[in-house]
C-alpha cells in the first residue's frame, strides 16, 4: 500500500510535469539522440537510487536485536555499527533513507517528464505516465523491498556502510526531520516488542518448524511461572509424609526404606511445627554405622519456610541462594499448607516429571495421595468424597 501510494504521488507529479510543459508557448523541435539518452538516463538514475533504498529500508527493518546479539560474538565491529543504525538511532537511519527516495521519485518524476514531453510530444503523454508509474511501483518498491526482507543478512554489511554515509552527507535534512520527529512524538518510544508478541513468535516457530514443541512449552511455562504461587505447586498437607523428630532410626527403619521420597519432614509436636526434615540416605547410612539408637533430630536438616503466595520465580530464586531442595509452604499465620521442592519447579518449568536419584514412580504427588487414602483406608478411616477426587484426578 505504501509503494502504490508513493508510484501515484509520482504519477502526479509526472502527470503535473507534463501538463505544465506541454502548456508552454515554446515549440519544441524534433527529439535528437542526446533527449532519448537523457530521457533514459533520467529514468534509470530515479529508478537506482530508489531501489538502493528501499532495499535498504527493507534490509534495516528486517535486522533483529537476537541477530546483532549473536554478530557481538563473531564480528563485534559490524554488531556495533548495526546497534547503532538499528536500534540505538532507528529513526536517524529511516530518515535518511526515505530522505533520498524522495528526492529521487521527486525530482525523477519531474525532469523525466518534461524531457518525455520533448520526446514523444502530447500524443503519448498519457502512455509514458503510466509505464512510468508502474516502473517506479515494481522496480522502486515491489521487487526491491522483497529482496530486501528475504536477503537482509547477506545485504545488511553493505546496507549498513550505505545508511552510515547517507547520514552524514544528509545530515542537514536528517536534523530537521528529527526535530519534527521528537515535537510529535513527545519522546514517546516503543518498546522492541511486547510478551504476547513474543509468545506468538515462539508459535509461530512451532508451526514452521524452528522451535520444536518442547521448546515451546518451555518457553510458555516460562511466562506463566510469574502468575503462579507456592500454593499451586506444592504437595498438600494431607498428604504430607511425615516424621516424628523423637522417633528412633531403629523404629523408623523399615518404614524408611519403604517410601519412596528422598527427603522425609519432621515435626516436634504436630505437624504445624515441623522444624526439619531428614534425608533417606542419612537414615540408611546411620543404620549402617550402629546408631540405630539415635533419634531422628541428631541427623535431621533445617528447612525453610516460604509463605504460599509467594510467587514461583522468588521462590526459585530463594532456594537457589539458600541451596535448599525443599521448603515447607505456611499460610500468614504460620499454619503448615504444605511442602514444595526444588523438583516441582522445575517440573513446572518444563512440563515434565523430574526423577532424582532414588524415584522409582514418576508423580510424587500423586503418589503421596494415593499412600494416605491406603493408611487412612487401613485405619478404617472414612475418606471424604473430595479427597477421592483429589487423589484420582491424576489418573
Amino acid at each position: 500500500m505504501k509503494g502504490i501510494i508513493k508510484a501515484l504521488s509520482s504519477f502526479f507529479l509526472l502527470s503535473l510535469s507534463l501538463e505544465v510543459h506541454s502548456s508552454s508557448n515554446i515549440a519544441s523541435a524534433a527529439a535528437t539522440s542526446t533527449d532519448w539518452i537523457l530521457l533514459v538516463a533520467y529514468i534509470l538514475v530515479a529508478l537506482v537510487f530508489s531501489f538502493v533504498c528501499s532495499i535498504a529500508e527493507a534490509v534495516l527493518l528486517s535486522i533483529t536485536p537476537s541477530y546483532i546479539e549473536h554478530l557481538q560474538q563473531d564480528r563485534p565491529r559490524r554488531a556495533i555499527l548495526l546497534k547503532k543504525l538499528r536500534l540505538d538511532n532507528v529513526d536517524r537511519s529511516l530518515a535518511a533513507i526515505l530522505t533520498l527516495n524522495t528526492i529521487a521519485h521527486t525530482v525523477g518524476a519531474i525532469v523525466a517528464g518534461a524531457k518525455a514531453t520533448l520526446v514523444f510530444g502530447n500524443a503519448w503523454i498519457g502512455l509514458f505516465s503510466a509505464l512510468m508509474t508502474l516502473a517506479i511501483l515494481f522496480f522502486s518498491e515491489i521487487i526491491p523491498k522483497t529482496i530486501g526482507a528475504v536477503y537482509w543478512e547477506r545485504l545488511a554489511p553493505a546496507t549498513a556502510v550505505f545508511v552510515r554515509w547517507l547520514t552524514k552527507v544528509l545530515y542537514p535534512l536528517i536534523w530537521v526531520s528529527e526535530g519534527l520527529t521528537k515535537l510529535i512524538s513527545r519522546g514517546k518510544q516503543q518498546h522492541i516488542f511486547s510478551r504476547e508478541e513474543f509468545l506468538a513468535m515462539a508459535g509461530l516457530g512451532k508451526k514452521t518448524g524452528d522451535i520444536d514443541e518442547h521448546e515451546s512449552r518451555i518457553i510458555d511455562n516460562l511466562f506463566r511461572l510469574g502468575s503462579l504461587k507456592a500454593k499451586d505447586i506444592m504437595t498438600p498437607r494431607r498428604v504430607i509424609h511425615y516424621l516424628q523428630e523423637n522417633d528412633k532410626i531403629n523404629d523408623v527403619f523399615d518404614h524408611v526404606v519403604s517410601t519412596k521420597f528422598s527427603r522425609i519432614p519432621v515435626y516436634s509436636n504436630d505437624i504445624d511445627d515441623i522444624t526439619s526434615f531428614v534425608l533417606k540416605d542419612d537414615v540408611l547410612m546411620a543404620q549402617a554405622q550402629g546408631q540405630e539408637s539415635w533419634q531422628l533430630k541428631q541427623i535431621q536438616r533445617e528447612i525453610v519456610c516460604v509463605l504460599d503466595e509467594m510467587k514461583l520465580p522468588n521462590l526459585l530464586e530463594s532456594l537457589l541462594n539458600q541451596r535448599q531442595h525443599i521448603a515447607l509452604v505456611v499460610d500468614e499465620y504460620g499454619d503448615t499448607r504444605g511442602l514444595v521442592t526444588l523438583e516441582d519447579l522445575v517440573e513446572t518449568l518444563l512440563g515434565m516429571e523430574i526423577m532424582d536419584e532414588v524415584d522409582e514412580v514418576r508423580d510424587m504427588q500423586k503418589l503421596a495421595r494415593e499412600q494416605w487414602l491406603q493408611r487412612a483406608r487401613a485405619r478404617g478411616l472414612l475418606v471424604d468424597e473430595d479427597e477421592k477426587k483429589d487423589a484420582e484426578q491424576d489418573e
